[in-house]
């Protein structure tokens, strides 16, 4: 790994599990001594994370992390109900017992993780949970979207999760029908709704928790 990609690595990390926030200011020479390297890998990774919009440059501050946008929230989420409805249907019959054994193990732990109010360790187990089922898809350019796509959603995921706490709960459930489905031998097609309606059901509970009033203090309800 180069100095420019690990660079890119570090921050990219540091922006997915909430080191840097929206708004935090990337001041190149400080990340360039941090990582013991010159400014202009570190600056080329700024550029490279601006291209992909995780990152901003604002006049007269600088590079600093792109805000959360909730309408791209939506329409991503949107998306990947999807892409995610088709990989999971695809994936009927290429699952093991073994993988099913699997996937109530995340689950298990995505539970105890919400009676800790672990919001980190519950994000990280959902993913692994999905990709479980992923990777039993045949179809390896749907899976690439499917990366790229939660790589995108990963860094608002536990801001979005202030807002519906409940759903947690609602998702291990559903996720408990979707491993007997599988189980059961159920049509692809009833699998591939209820992974669709899934996903949907997170931006559902996100609107009606706004149309409750759980926006930012003062009328607001772009996300924080």
């Amino acid at each position: 790994m180069n100095k420019q990609e690990r660079a890119y690595t570090v921050i990219r990390q540091r922006i997915l599990d909430g080191t840097y926030g929206p708004g935090h200011r990337l001041v190149i020479d400080a990340l360039a001594r941090e990582l013991g390297v010159s400014p202009v890998p570190v600056r080329e990774a700024i550029r490279r994370l601006e291209a992909e919009g995780w990152v901003v440059y604002r006049p007269h501050s600088g590079a600093e992390v792109a805000p959360v946008d909730a309408g791209q929230w939506e329409a991503t989420m949107s998306v990947l109900a999807l892409l995610e409805g088709y990989a999971s249907a695809q994936a009927a019959g290429h699952l093991a017992p073994a993988d099913l054994d699997r996937l109530r193990e995340i689950n298990a732990g995505m539970e105890q993780a919400l009676r800790d109010v672990d919001v980190m360790t519950f994000s990280r187990l959902n993913r692994q949970f999905h990709f479980t089922i992923y990777q039993r898809c045949p179809n390896a350019y749907l899976v690439e979207l499917l990366q790229q796509t939660w790589d995108r959603l990963d860094r608002i995921r536990s801001t979005i999760f202030r807002y519906i706490p409940h759903r947690g709960w609602e998702s291990i459930r559903e996720h408990a029908r979707l491993i007997e489905m599988y189980e059961h031998g159920e049509p692809p097609e009833t699998i591939e709704r209820l992974a669709r309606e899934h996903k949907l059901r997170t931006v559902e509970a996100y609107r009606k928790s706004l149309a409750a009033g759980a926006a930012r203090p003062g009328g607001s309800k772009a996300l924080p």
